[in-house]
């Protein structure tokens, strides 16, 4: 059974910082899977966030975040992360991780999500 747990969100003041971690567990040859952040605000749809494959490979951000978010791994364990710098208010989401087999910002294409960890941040 595929599970992907999130956790690290939480309450930070603007131009603060977060570290989101996502630990896959289940995936058979899990280095094949690429996986994704996506990220949901109040009264608004699923928008993309970063993604990249497990081995490293293919990175990829939204506008919005390209130079304040960073999406890595930890293959020992099995952990992705998302650190997230400089925050800002328009950050404020429950944020998403899922796995899928190509690194797309379509997040019909992944088949596997996690439960989401809200990131609140306050001006």
């Amino acid at each position: 059974q595929v599970q992907l747990v999130e956790s690290g969100g939480g309450l930070v003041q603007a131009g603060g910082s977060l570290r989101l971690s996502c630990a896959a567990s289940g995936l058979t040859i899990f280095r094949t899977y690429a996986m994704g952040w996506f990220r949901q605000a109040p009264g608004k749809e699923r928008e993309f966030v970063a993604t990249m494959r497990w081995g490293g490979s293919d990175l990829s951000y939204t506008d919005s975040v390209k130079g304040r978010f960073i999406i890595s791994r930890d293959n020992a364990k099995r952990t992705v992360y998302l650190q997230m710098n400089s925050l800002n208010p328009e950050d404020t989401a429950v944020y998403y991780c899922a796995a899928g087999r190509n690194p797309t910002r379509n997040g019909y294409e992944y088949n596997y999500w996690g439960q989401g960890t809200q990131v609140t941040v306050s001006s």
